[in-house]
């Protein structure tokens, strides 16, 4: 049954994903002028000189051109001045529009242990990027389209503008429109840079939790008020009535935060366990786990391309894993710590493995960030974008500036975190079976063996260079350039890549990324060959 279960599983993956690759942009096309009608599907992004936007193609209207029906285009014109909107037209989801578009085939760059650009668009159904053509006579032709999916991308866009007209010019609304609506792209990257190295990025997004504590407030609200009035109690037991108002609740912030892969899992998770509660009838943790992996998969076979699928549910699996079925009982603050030293621990070969670095200080910053964030932040500011005041979303405006004050002072500390170089596949593998093995009931004889398991993770260090060896690596950064040069005690760095946008470039997406698996602690130099962009641009 196993392997029948797997053969099953794989030749539907097998299955989905040849029919996502064969809605492809034809290469006659490529690079050519097609006319089309599309429907904005997307949040529209707006930067300094361009318009980045999600289209679902309807109609092509030029004769025999083969393109995509999810394409992502960027419309580019003068910056904004003075207050003044730039040259690119105001944009909503689902909205029609008539656009002469020039597209290529979605590419990315080839380069170890850099972000994956094109499994990115490949797992978002984005077959083609390009750019709008705007002097071809684009034009809006409906200002909605009736679907529930633009309904649901037009709600988001009123939220976000809601929160940014409420707090203009405030440095945390971005964060605000995260916690939101699931806008990861609004918080800026040095924001980022903090919550990363501090371990609390998992909570700057609607994460499992935060759907997790909307739907408890919400079915305890229900639970409380429907259990008051006699005629309600006889029509329906009030826990039924407080878990479908809950599951309701945890359905509509998934959503909003664009059905992100861990708001998808608490969703799942929950429902089955209302499913449970209705039928009375408590499966167990290990099976609602189980069949919220299973339902994810069936919907979205591209959301195991994410590094958060495996983050979210080994999280959640560590959890399980070291609070049910355990003898004994401990004071709440002891099992809380427990589970953030266990949760810390089992994912440290997972983000060594995709990222080289691992928030030594992500304890102590959860123990702030969790209860500010999900338990202040969160209802702050759905309540204050729900309601005509503003007080709420500048009270919890308030709340994240202090907290993330206090996140910023811990990420400087010197040790808030340990980066190193890429641990191969089997140091991997060893140290997952060293955090089970650690993470045993208390009394399991030769628990402290796992820490025997975990030490390759660490040890195993790429072989150095021998003595009067130069290896060069050219990266692929696109249009520019970007060499290392290394020999067995010194590495230097040629050019630094192009710049890509406001929010990333070479340096942040390729080179350090690179220089940390490599084992590059620090270059001997840096060399600028000449004053462009393309050469300049990853420096800082």
């Amino acid at each position: 049954m196993a392997v029948c279960c797997l053969a099953a599983g794989f030749f539907y993956a097998a299955t989905r994903a040849q029919m996502r690759m064969n809605d492809a942009l034809s290469p006659d096309w490529e690079g050519r002028d097609v006319q089309v009608v599309s429907v904005v599907a997307s949040l529209p992004l707006r930067y300094e000189r361009s318009l980045r936007f999600e289209l679902n193609v309807e109609r092509v209207l030029t004769p025999d051109a083969v393109i995509p029906s999810h394409i992502a285009l960027s419309w580019w014109g003068t910056a904004a001045k003075d207050g003044e909107r730039g040259s690119q037209p105001e944009i909503k989801p689902g909205e029609r529009w008539q656009l002469t578009v020039r597209l290529r085939r979605p590419r990315g760059s080839a380069n170890p242990h850099g972000f994956d650009y094109e499994a990115w668009l490949f797992e978002r159904n984005v077959r083609a990027t390009g750019t709008v053509r705007p002097k071809s006579g684009s034009r809006r032709i409906d200002a909605m389209v009736h679907k529930p999916a633009y309904w649901i991308e037009a709600a988001r866009e009123r939220l976000r503008e809601r929160i940014l007209q409420a707090l203009p010019d405030k440095p945390y609304a971005g964060v605000l429109a995260a916690l939101a609506i699931g806008d990861q792209r609004a918080i800026p990257p040095d924001q980022w840079q903090i919550f990363t190295r501090t371990g609390v990025n998992h909570l700057m997004s609607i994460s499992g939790l935060h759907v997790t504590m909307v739907s408890g407030l919400i079915f305890t609200l229900a639970y409380g008020l429907w259990r008051r009035s006699a005629r309600l109690v006889l029509r329906l037991p009030a826990r039924k009535a407080a878990v479908i108002a809950g599951v309701t609740a945890a359905l509509v912030y998934t959503l909003l935060a664009d059905f992100e892969v861990p708001a998808q899992r608490t969703l799942y998770m929950l429902t089955v366990m209302a499913v449970a509660l209705w039928l009375n009838r408590v499966s167990s943790a290990l099976g609602v786990l189980s069949l919220a992996l299973l339902v994810v998969v069936l919907i979205d076979p591209w959301a195991v391309l994410a590094a958060g699928f495996w983050l979210s549910f080994g999280a959640v699996g560590v959890i399980l894993y070291v609070s049910v079925g355990r003898i004994g009982t401990a004071h709440w603050l002891v099992t809380w710590a427990q589970v953030q030293w266990a949760v810390t621990l089992a994912l440290m070969p997972a983000l060594l493995a995709m990222f080289q670095q691992v928030s030594i200080i992500s304890p102590v910053a959860n123990a702030l960030a969790i209860p500010l964030v999900s338990l202040v932040v969160v209802p702050l500011t759905l309540v204050g974008m729900l309601l005509p005041f503003d007080w709420g979303l500048h009270l919890a405006h308030a709340v994240m500036a202090g907290c993330t004050l206090a996140l910023e002072w811990m990420s400087n500390l010197p040790a808030a975190v340990w980066q190193q170089h890429a641990p191969p596949d089997w140091a991997v593998a060893m140290a997952v079976a060293g955090a089970v093995i650690l993470l045993l009931p208390r009394g399991f004889p030769l628990r402290w063996t796992g820490l025997a398991w975990l030490l390759p993770l660490f040890l195993a260090a790429p072989p150095p260079l021998n003595e009067g060896e130069l290896q060069l690596t050219v990266l692929d950064v696109g249009n520019g350039l970007a060499v290392v040069a290394r020999t067995r005690n010194h590495a230097l760095l040629f050019d630094t890549g192009p710049s890509y946008g406001p929010q990333a470039d070479a340096g942040n997406r390729m080179i350090v990324p690179y220089l940390r698996a490599a084992g590059v602690k620090e270059l001997d130099a840096l060399i600028v060959s000449h004053d462009d962009l393309d050469h300049y641009g990853g420096a800082s």
